[in-house]
């Protein structure tokens, strides 16, 4: 069973991530998440990511994750910064409707799009990465300095702190923050309108957009993956990695 699910709502894909309560990113949803986006850049005008209502996303599946070897993570890890690079670069209008928390992995993917409607209330965002002993990813690193500015990337990045609706919005990393039951239709109605466009002029001005960080990470993702890879088999990164596995 697919772990996406795909609706169609006029002109705009809806690509729900349908993974159980928590949505972890497993090399299964990063697998079918690709489908749907390549699918969404042929049929669609505009795409919105959504998840749960408990969860966007949890973040990586590190209970399945922790199981693979060396080449495996390896491989993973290239296909989960592909699918990455492929919904930051969909020439159509994206928005990630976040109605649960989204720590971590969560945060990555919403990144991707090109708004953010946060729920409000006790939704958590942040990239807590650095507190299981973990880089920051070096793609999604790009894409949040440029959302977000310099100064509070670092804070971000540096403390790994999540923060609620409100703190996300004031650092621009929220485009909005919305009653629970609004943010999924708030999401669609900014999609369809500029689904609506000149879709040749809106993919022309989204590549001037993305177009620094798209070259940027090309040349150095082999050095940044490894990076990561690395940094995932260390001792002391392993035994904060198995201690969060717990939660999942």
């Amino acid at each position: 069973m697919s772990k996406v699910a795909w609706e169609m709502k006029n002109s705009v894909a809806v690509v729900r991530l349908s993974h159980g309560a928590i949505n972890p990113i497993s090399w299964e949803l990063v697998q079918d998440l690709s489908r749907a986006v390549q699918r969404a850049g042929r049929e669609a005008g505009g795409l919105v990511l959504a998840g749960g209502e408990k969860f966007f996303s949890m973040g990586l599946d590190l209970p399945s994750l922790l199981k693979l070897d060396r080449a495996g993570l390896a491989a993973f890890w290239e296909d989960f910064n592909q699918i990455l690079l492929d919904l930051y670069t969909l020439p159509i209008p994206t928005a990630a409707a976040l109605a649960g928390h989204a720590p971590a992995g969560g945060t990555v993917l919403a990144l991707t799009c090109d708004f953010r409607f946060v729920a409000s209330g006790k939704t958590k965002v942040g990239v807590n990465e650095m507190q299981i002993g973990l880089p920051f990813p070096y793609l999604p690193h790009l894409m949040l300095r440029q959302i977000v500015g310099d100064r509070a990337a670092t804070e971000m990045a540096y403390s790994g702190r999540l923060f609620d609706a409100t703190e996300a919005k004031a650092i621009g990393l929220a485009d909005e923050v919305l009653p629970p039951e609004e943010v999924e239709s708030r999401a669609l109605d900014k999609i369809a309108g500029l689904a609506a466009l000149n879709p040749e002029a809106f993919a022309e001005t989204k590549t001037a957009r993305i177009e620094e960080v798209r070259r940027r990470y090309e040349q150095n993702r082999v050095r940044a993956n490894e990076a990561f890879v690395k940094a995932f088999f260390s001792d002391r990164a392993r035994a904060l990695l198995i201690e969060t596995a717990k939660k999942f």
